[in-house]
Parts: structure tokens; sequence; C-alpha cells
């Protein structure tokens, strides 16, 4: 089992270390709220979710929950999960929207929000 959970959680690690090397590179940003990407981030793993960064640390979580065989953790996964569709549904797509109008929507209406 930690095995397992070690691979899981390395995986979410490698997702969300591609992701923020995108950012900044691409997007000419940072994940920081404080100083967003510059341009929309669309290729590599933004090709197939919207938001492979949350999906990279939400992977990370899972193989903790494995890796400790923890219900707690496991509830708190679930909220932080929670926590992160919020923060994309009321503050993140909006200031996308805002930010690159057409481009976003075209986006949106090709690639999923989560998988």
């Amino acid at each position: 089992r930690h095995y397992i959970a070690a691979t899981v959680f390395l995986l979410g690690f490698a997702v969300m270390t591609a992701c923020i090397l995108r950012f900044a590179t691409e997007g000419k940003g940072t994940l920081s709220p404080l100083d967003p990407t510059k341009r929309l981030v669309i290729s590599g793993l933004y090709r197939y979710s919207r938001n492979p960064m949350y999906v990279g640390v939400m992977t990370m979580l899972a193989g903790e929950v494995v890796f400790w065989w923890s219900i707690e953790l496991a509830v708190y996964a679930v909220v932080i999960f929670g926590v992160f569709n919020a923060f994309i549904l009321l503050h993140e797509e909006p200031r996308l929207r805002r930010e690159f109008g057409p481009e976003f929507e075209d986006y949106t209406s090709r690639v999923g929000r989560w998988i």
C-alpha cells in the first residue's frame, strides 16, 4: 500500500510541478492570485483539463490518504476539493473571462473543468 501511495503522490507532484513551470514559461506569471498569468495557458496538461494543477494537488492528497489510511485525511481532502471548486467558480473563472474573453470561452467549450 505504501508503494502505491508514494507513486500516486509523486504522480500528483509531477503534474503540479509541470503546471507551475508552464505558468511561468507560457503564462508569464505564477500560481499566486497576486501575480496571475499574463497569457491564457492552454497547452500541455491544460489541453485535457482546465485545472490540472488542482488535479495534481488532489492526486497528492489521495496518495497521502492511502499512505496513512486515514479517514480524517480523506475528509480533509474532500473539504479541500470543495474549497478549490468554489475558488475556481467564484474567483478564477470570472477573472479569466474578464481578462481573456472569447479566447477563454472557446477554451471552456473544448476542455472540461476537471478531467
